[in-house]
């Protein structure tokens, strides 16, 4: 199995990304260690974290042994994915299709999630070579736009971001979504100090993914 078929196998396994959009590389940081103690398969760090590829470079350092797989997310173009991918970042988020950027993620054989809303923009995604559509934002139509989408594109590979909780997280799972990328609904108590409650809410998380899958 090649290292991108590695990283899309425990993303869809755990079925949890945690968005992370930190105000600094040291909250970066905190948060991934209490996403890794609840669970967690992947950290997105989002470009709009100010030196977001310093982020990655230092986290990628740090977690090398695979303890969690890191990502960029917010990648706007194919020059910051370039740049996201020389830091360590193993799979790269967008809100948008950009086909240069998907282009060049495929180059490098690192795995790829542009953005999508319509049916349309799901199968250009895929013809552009995404590996999974990251549905948003998410909170617009809810679990329902995946179930939508998967009647005339079943095969479809699809990830909600924005609006995704615990009270919900089941329907998206249920819907047919292989993983959620979740943001501030996990990574909340991180504006107090309160990583233990990541750790905490990440479990739930996890638990109600997995219930969902049965």
């Amino acid at each position: 199995m090649i290292e991108k078929e590695k990283i899309l196998s425990k993303i869809k396994e755990s079925g949890l990304v945690a968005v992370v959009r930190a105000e600094s590389a040291e909250q970066a940081e905190k948060i991934t260690e209490a996403c890794i103690a609840g669970g967690v398969a992947a950290v997105e760090i989002t470009f709009t974290v100010p030196g977001a590829q310093d982020v990655i470079k230092e986290l990628a350092k740090k977690y090398k042994s695979g303890e969690i797989i890191i990502g960029a997310g917010t990648v706007m173009d194919a020059e910051t994915a370039r740049t996201a991918i020389l830091a360590g970042a193993q799979y790269i988020v967008s809100p948008y299709l950009n086909v240069d950027m998907v282009k060049l993620c495929n180059r490098y054989q690192v795995a790829c999630m542009p953005g999508a809303m319509t049916i349309k923009e799901v199968v250009e995604c895929m013809e552009a070579g995404a590996d999974i559509v990251k549905i948003f934002p998410g909170e617009l139509f809810g679990p329902s736009i995946i179930k939508a989408i998967k009647g005339p594109i079943p095969y479809a590979q699809m990830m909600p971001t924005g609006g995704v909780n615990l009270e919900n997280v089941g329907e998206w799972i249920k819907a047919g979504a292989v993983a959620v990328g979740v943001g501030g609904s996990l990574t909340a108590g991180a504006k107090k100090g309160d990583y233990a409650s990541i750790t905490s809410v990440a479990k739930q998380f996890i638990e109600k993914i997995r219930e969902a899958r049965k």
